[in-house]
């Protein structure tokens, strides 16, 4: 009897047989079988390479269209997106938020030159006005009397 407690005392132990995995012939058996891999993985970017060229073969932009294109845009696509969620993050952090709204974006797009200067004619649904403060109301004293004084120039033929 005690022999069976023993047998199933070692049974128990035994670890698990390792999962059988049905793939088919790795790249190391057959060299001629390679691994697929998508375009957005080979060029190192997280957004679909594949899908921007279908859509820059379906929008005729041009006759034809080579892959480095594709593979450009979607890395400036990525580049932009990248830059403008980062300063959004910071918005975000600075009015004490976890999560990223439109008015984060648009303080973000708003602030920064190069972006402005890129979206300028951009509308952005549900982020509200620019901040604008005219210099009369924020600045001291020297500021206003200079601010009021050019204007009385320019007003003045």
């Amino acid at each position: 009897m005690n022999q069976k407690k023993e047998e199933e005392d070692t049974v128990a132990m035994k670890p698990p047989p390792p999962p059988t995995v049905h793939s088919p012939v790795s790249s190391q058996q057959n060299p001629k079988k390679r691994k697929q891999s998508g375009r957005s993985v080979r060029a190192g970017l997280v957004f679909p390479v594949g899908r921007i060229h279908r859509h820059l073969k379906e929008g005729k932009y041009a006759e034809r269209c080579s892959q480095g294109a594709s593979i450009y845009l979607a890395s400036v696509i990525e580049y932009l997106i990248f830059e403008m969620l980062e300063l959004a993050g910071d918005a975000a952090r600075d009015n004490k938020r976890k999560r990223i709204a439109a008015r984060h974006i648009q303080l973000a797009v708003r602030n920064d030159a190069e972006l402005a200067a890129l979206l300028k004619r951009v509308t952005i649904p549900g982020s509200g006005r620019p901040p604008f403060v005219n210099v009369a109301l924020v600045a001291g004293k020297k500021e206003r009397k200079h601010f009021y004084e050019g204007k009385k120039a320019a007003a003045e033929p």
